[in-house]
């Protein structure tokens, strides 16, 4: 199985995915909305197909990415029965098994966070995806959406502390970077949860956490009650339009050498290597090209023309990565790397479009 924990550091969501590496598809547990062209990205660069998005519970503190992803992908988008949302292609109950590939995951109602709260566990009881009910020596609140200290009490006793005590648990959030836990480690040292504590404990504990609701309450819940879906096409995130330009996993933007070839007059291209090492190199620079080193480039930024598109490059691509990230971030508003540089230029056939230095 092909395994990703992803992070959304602006609200310390997790997001899951997994896929069988014979067929190649794909599922992601709790996407995050701004995390769409990411994960998108990290799709395509390993060559997965997304069959299913899916939800843990109805998000109060960020909004699902399912609705994008089923744009992008044409995946199904999945969510809990209880849940109550609009628009979900899957609804899934307890005891349903959700199948992609050999990859396999059981279904098993957890509330008390929320109504619709889900674990998902894989079939071999080897991993367990607790959404907010079970943190990492913690739980999820219970002070609003339906929110059931007794509940929840009830679900992570039952549903996860019953699974083998080897089980990872991958929660839905961590505030302090932890990234995985176990059932046998929960149970003994989980101070809200553990064996050790009582149920009327876990309630006095939770009813005074005296906590503010999440800032994005009232944005969050109502859209993923409609799986995400945006209200107005202005917020959805934007690719360039200018080419084929795409996000990489690591986050940047390429445009392939051969757009650039057929394309030559209706962009600036910026060659970020050291001046002498232009000179020097058997590999010439492309027709029109204007030489400002990445050495160079954040005390020029003013330099670069921003009439027309600026697609970089370097021999192979690396230096043009790093100098697009320097210029997105410096607001110049139409740039990217161009892909595999200088060396897949000449590898199409390009060679008879350059010029000597």
């Amino acid at each position: 199985m092909i395994f990703r924990q992803l992070l959304d550091a602006a609200t310390s969501t997790y997001s899951y995915l997994l896929a069988d590496e014979d067929t190649r598809e794909a599922l992601l547990i709790d996407s995050v909305f701004e995390q769409h062209l990411r994960d998108v990205a990290l799709l395509r660069e390993l060559g997965l197909t997304l069959r299913y998005t899916v939800e843990t519970h109805v998000h109060a503190d960020h909004v699902t990415g399912a609705w994008l992803l089923r744009e992008a992908t044409g995946c199904q988008i999945t969510a809990p029965r209880a849940a109550g949302t609009t628009g979900a292609d899957l609804l899934l109950a307890p005891g349903d098994v959700l199948r992609c590939g050999a990859v396999a995951l059981e279904v098993r109602a957890t509330p008390g966070h929320t109504d619709g709260c889900t674990t998902y566990v894989t079939t071999d009881h080897a991993m367990a995806f607790s959404g907010d009910a079970l943190l990492i020596r913690g739980a999820g609140r219970t002070d609003f959406q339906q929110g059931d200290a007794a509940r929840l009490f009830r679900s992570v006793r039952t549903q996860i502390f019953s699974l083998p005590p080897r089980c990872l648990i991958y929660p839905g959030h961590d505030y302090e970077g932890r990234t995985v836990t176990t059932v046998a480690e929960e149970r003994a040292h989980n101070p809200r949860l553990g064996d050790h504590v009582r149920e009327e404990d876990f309630i006095g504990y939770m009813n005074n956490l005296g906590l503010p609701h999440p800032k994005r309450l009232a944005e969050a819940v109502p859209a993923n009650l409609e799986c995400g879906r945006p209200k107005h096409s202005d917020a959805v995130p934007r690719t360039p339009t200018w080419g084929p330009v795409i996000r990489t996993f690591a986050g940047v933007w390429e445009v392939p050498a051969e757009w650039v070839y057929r394309n030559l007059a209706q962009v600036h291209v910026v060659d970020v290597r050291e001046r002498e090492e232009v000179k020097a190199s058997p590999l010439p620079n492309l027709p029109g090209a204007v030489v400002l080193p990445l050495s160079e480039l954040r005390a020029k930024v003013g330099e670069v023309p921003r009439d027309r598109p600026v697609v970089l490059l370097c021999p192979a691509g690396a230096r043009s990565a790093i100098a697009a990230t320097i210029l997105e971030k410096a607001g110049v508003p139409q740039v990217a790397s161009m892909r595999g540089g200088i060396l897949e230029w000449k590898a199409l056939g390009f060679a008879d479009v350059i010029a000597t230095p």
